[in-house]
């Protein structure tokens, strides 16, 4: 051994750096990636102004009558252009029609209602299941070709959803309901896409969402591109997710800058029964060039899954300060494969565990059972949905597969890896090449099989190795 190899292995030894070395990644075709987002935009020229239609920029009286007007009036006319003077607006629900471009202009602050009954019920998905619930603030629903952009501001003043929540929260959870009140709680969301094709959401800044704030639902060829979202500017809102891809298809996300209290990029399919029942997937989406700051992670995949998640690339992205970095999560009741997953050309910075992967992910929340003392028959009917048993008990059981991540620089996480899969459902087939991880401690992995290492390091405060049980083909 020459003296410069030994030098190099006690410096290895020193700073606790494992290094993995076993076999080249081969990765599937991904010609799909050119074939994302919005195919179309309103290309109607006519500016339809809503202050002509009776709404005022001072924010002394709501607006929502005089925006709707101004929508339908130009979807009627065949689409066009909808603006805003400049100055602030206050308003609740509106839904835009196909073909009208909502134009949000520097300028322009649109302050959402606190009032729920500003927020008409419909027919929606939410978490995972079909229900009845408070439209959004902005509504695209069953729509074809429709813009919403501008430099403008959405501020939705979600507090009054925040402070109901924590308060049904203190009563449910000693009666044992923890899993029910984030149904009941019926938060207002702050753009819904649903049932919807060919739709471009562009450079709003959106800030202290209610709880979600945008949801692409049941919807194909999407673009999202340049949106920042700050949902902490009036506290900490719980459940105030950044983007949430929710069984939709042909995605294109790129530019976006969120700060939010839950998870920041995310892509969902449906929970449990309800869940496997509608058995729609999340499919083809592009996630590139884009931050997230704090929440829960910066791609999440779940906890909803039932109806698969599969065909996705993130890739130029940055966690700053995020609680997870790349984590895929579900419950043994959600069932649904996840599948071709790449996560590239990634830098994390001050994250909890760079990759966390659980199939147990929060029991208290993730199953559902009716206390004693309740009558079954006279509870509402997303309660018996949320009860539905998945039979067989084996179609609830998730499956993560084929999984690739590549150039990845993490650096101050708590912990590199974060795995766990169930004996009758292994992680299988995760792929890691150039992969550099700087940690508190190195981590686990439990029920895996086959996972391969190319030039992957792991710098370990605590100078630990990983630990891996219950796994076959998983060598450090």
């Amino acid at each position: 051994m020459n003296k410069l190899t030994n030098i190099v292995l006690r410096l290895v030894v020193f700073f606790g750096i494992l290094h993995f070395s076993s076999g080249v990644v081969a990765k599937p075709d991904m010609g799909w990636t050119k074939k994302v987002g919005a195919r179309s935009i309103p290309i109607g020229k006519k500016v339809y102004l809503v202050n002509d239609y009776g709404a005022v920029n001072d924010s002394s009286r709501m607006s929502t009558r005089a925006i709707q007007q101004t929508i339908d009036v130009c979807a009627r006319a065949g689409g066009g252009i909808v603006k805003f003077k400049p100055g602030v607006y206050l308003m609740g629900s509106i839904f835009i029609k196909s073909n009208v471009h909502l134009q949000i202009d520097k300028g322009v602050l649109i302050l959402g209602s606190q009032r729920f009954e500003d927020y008409p019920e419909i027919d929606t998905r939410i978490a995972g299941i079909e229900m009845r619930w408070p439209a959004a603030l902005i509504n695209i629903i069953d729509q074809k070709n429709v813009a919403v952009s501008g430099q403008g501001k959405v501020n939705a003043r979600g507090k009054f959803c925040w402070d109901k929540y924590w308060a049904m929260r203190r009563e449910y959870e000693p009666k044992g309901l923890r899993w029910i009140v984030d149904y009941d709680a019926k938060r207002v969301r702050t753009f819904l896409v649903q049932s919807s094709e060919d739709i471009t959401l562009r450079d709003l800044t959106f800030s202290n969402a209610g709880f979600w704030t945008v949801q692409l639902l049941y919807s194909k060829y999407l673009t999202v591109d340049g949106v920042t979202i700050r949902n902490n500017e009036d506290g900490h809102g719980p459940s105030t997710d950044g983007i949430d891809v929710d069984s939709s298809s042909w995605v294109l996300i790129q530019n976006a800058d969120i700060d939010c209290n839950d998870d920041d990029f995310c892509l969902k399919a449906g929970r449990d029964w309800d869940g496997l029942r509608v058995n729609r997937p999340t499919e083809y989406v592009v996630i590139r060039k884009c931050i997230a700051r704090k929440g829960g992670g910066l791609l999440t995949l779940g906890s909803e899954t039932s109806g698969g998640i599969r065909h996705v690339l993130a890739t130029d992205v940055r966690a700053m300060g995020t609680s997870n970095g790349f984590q895929i999560k579900s419950a043994a009741t959600r069932g649904g494969v996840i599948e071709d997953i790449h996560f590239e050309n990634v830098v994390m910075d001050t994250v909890g565990n760079a990759f966390l992967y659980t199939m147990n992910w929060n029991p208290t929340y993730s199953y559902s059972t009716l206390p004693a003392g309740y009558n079954y028959d006279s509870i509402p009917a997303h309660w018996k949905t949320m009860l539905q048993r998945v039979e067989p008990a084996e179609k609830g059981v998730p499956h993560f597969k084929d999984i690739f991540i590549n150039n990845v620089q993490v650096k101050y996480a708590r912990k590199a890896i974060n795995a766990s899969g169930y004996e009758k459902s292994s992680l299988d087939n995760f792929n890691f090449s150039n992969v550099k991880v700087v940690a508190a401690n190195a981590g686990d992995i439990n029920f895996a099989k086959d996972w391969k290492f190319e030039n992957m390091e792991i710098k370990a405060a605590d100078n630990s190795s990983l630990n891996i049980k219950n796994s076959t083909g998983v060598k450090q």
